[in-house]
């Protein structure tokens, strides 16, 4: 439970960033984070496998790039079903997306996946 949570919380700082440096990508209220992170992570866990695996074919043909557009239209898809978050057109969804990838990426080289964060020391002697 605490990494859901955990992970939700950076999710949440990922769309603080995508609506503060991407024009069209607009959440109003602390509230409206609260949702888009749920939503985002809810329709990351759900839908999204099912749609990488219905575009598998055209992701294999680009190596991988159309990704890139799944999970814009996941963005998409969660700006549409919350109200306050907004995404003015495909260019912001990409974007946003890779501004929320990142900082997920980021984040998650110090949490372990038990939601604890762990920092790993190497000493040599």
């Amino acid at each position: 439970m605490k990494g859901i949570l955990l992970r939700t919380l950076i999710t949440l700082l990922g769309l603080f960033l995508a609506s503060g440096l991407i024009p069209g990508v607009n959440i109003n209220g602390t509230s409206g984070f609260i949702f888009a992170a749920i939503m985002l992570g809810l329709v990351n866990a759900f839908i999204r496998p099912i749609a990488l695996l219905l575009t598998l074919p055209i992701t294999i043909v680009t190596l991988g790039l159309f990704m890139v557009v799944v999970n814009a239209a996941m963005f998409g898809f969660a700006a549409w079903m919350v109200d306050g978050f907004y995404v003015s057109g495909f260019w912001p969804a990409v974007f946003g997306s890779i501004v929320v990838s990142i900082t997920a990426t980021i984040a998650s080289w110090y949490i372990g996946p038990d939601g604890r964060f762990e920092v790993y020391v190497i000493r040599q002697d």
